[in-house]
């Protein structure tokens, strides 16, 4: 497998790189923060940017970085034309002066590494031995800072304690709350929230996908591009439409169309969808427990939706039972990925657990 051909863990499958991405969308007020604070003489060095996944936090590093490494011309924006030397670059991963740390490709398995360990912050410090040509400034960009493992976080934090000169981090994450604390307190923070359905809109036409569906398919991504791209590529408004058809026949629920769903995330080949179905069957029980604890209902993502969600979540006594199950629900997926269950065990005892919680409520 040549190097073009590698999987890069942190781009969206079917999407272009962050770094190949020419516009923000939604996110506007975390790009001015960043120049009010350069422009202002407060350039930190160390940066995370944070906020859920998808939503642009990719994106933001990298035009921060290509500022940066034009000369940080005062009063521009981070918008840079993709002509641009520097873009084209930074682009092919051939300007010198970024270091792009995510996890790597292991040559022994011919997979990517499930962590970014200390190695890769060794490769980090070794980069910041060498100055650059022109005293400009280097960047380093961290995608993501959740993937890194206890001991690359804390040879990260002796350089975050003694960064070089002319060094600016840019370190993506997305659950701050889980780095050690003391990384958090030697950076600021860039927060990023979920997109609105008119910035989700325009950031998926500039990736290139006009889908239809574009109100279900807000609601079930929650703002996030990329979650959406991967929506649109796994098929997950369908998906969502069979759960959704299902939970509408509980607490009698179709047992073969159960067995007919399952068995499809066990097929060979079926684990991103096995991942969506989970994921979407976590998101049917939120809007559950959601409605029943405000009797607002949500704009539909599935056909039915409204009818199914005013039947099985009422009142707040079933938000309750709704939201016991969706963290007895994660709990048990959780455990199932450390020990290796079957996928189709695992949907079928979800959905069963499902229906019997509806007959439970329905009492």
């Amino acid at each position: 497998m040549s190097d073009d051909a590698l999987p890069e863990p942190d781009r969206v499958e079917g999407a272009p790189h962050p770094r190949m991405t020419t516009s923000l969308h939604g996110q506007h007020h975390a790009e001015d923060a960043f120049l009010d604070a350069a422009n202002g003489g407060r350039l930190h060095h160390g940066w995370l940017v944070t906020g859920p996944r998808g939503v642009g936090k990719a994106t933001l590093a990298w035009r921060i970085a290509r500022w940066l490494i034009s000369g940080a011309p005062e009063g521009s924006g981070l918008y840079m034309d993709p002509a641009n030397p520097v873009f084209r670059r930074i682009a092919a991963l051939g300007e010198p002066r970024v270091f792009l740390c995510r996890r790597p490709w292991d040559e022994k398995t011919k997979k990517l590494r499930t962590a970014i360990t200390v190695e890769e912050i060794r490769r980090l410090k070794s980069f910041f031995t060498m100055s650059a040509a022109d005293g400009g400034w280097r960047v380093a960009i961290v995608d993501a800072m959740d993937d890194l493992n206890v001991q690359a976080q804390n040879a990260l934090l002796k350089l975050l304690e003694e960064p070089p000169e002319r060094v600016v981090f840019l370190m993506v994450c997305h659950q701050p709350g889980r780095l050690l604390p003391t990384i958090r307190s030697r950076c600021r923070e860039l927060r990023l929230g979920p997109l609105d359905p008119a910035a989700l809109d325009s950031a998926m036409m500039d990736a290139g996908f006009a889908p239809e569906g574009a109100a279900a398919l807000a609601e079930l991504s929650v703002g996030s591009a990329g979650e959406a791209v991967r929506m649109l590529a796994d098929d997950g408004l369908e998906i969502y439409a069979s759960l959704v058809a299902l939970a509408g026949g509980a607490p009698n629920m179709d047992r073969g169309a159960i067995a007919r769903l399952a068995e499809a995330c066990a097929a060979r080949g079926a684990e991103t969808r096995y991942d969506l179905t989970v994921r979407l069957i976590a998101l049917m029980l939120t809007r559950l427990a959601r409605h029943g604890a405000t009797l607002s209902p949500p704009p539909e993502a599935a056909q039915g939706e409204a009818a199914m969600l005013a039947r099985l979540a009422p009142d707040q006594t079933a938000a309750l039972a709704w939201a016991e199950l969706a963290e007895r629900s994660s709990a048990r997926v959780a455990h199932a990925r450390a020990v290796n269950l079957d996928p189709a065990q695992v949907i079928t005892d979800t959905l069963l657990a499902f229906d019997e919680t509806a007959r439970r409520s329905a009492r």
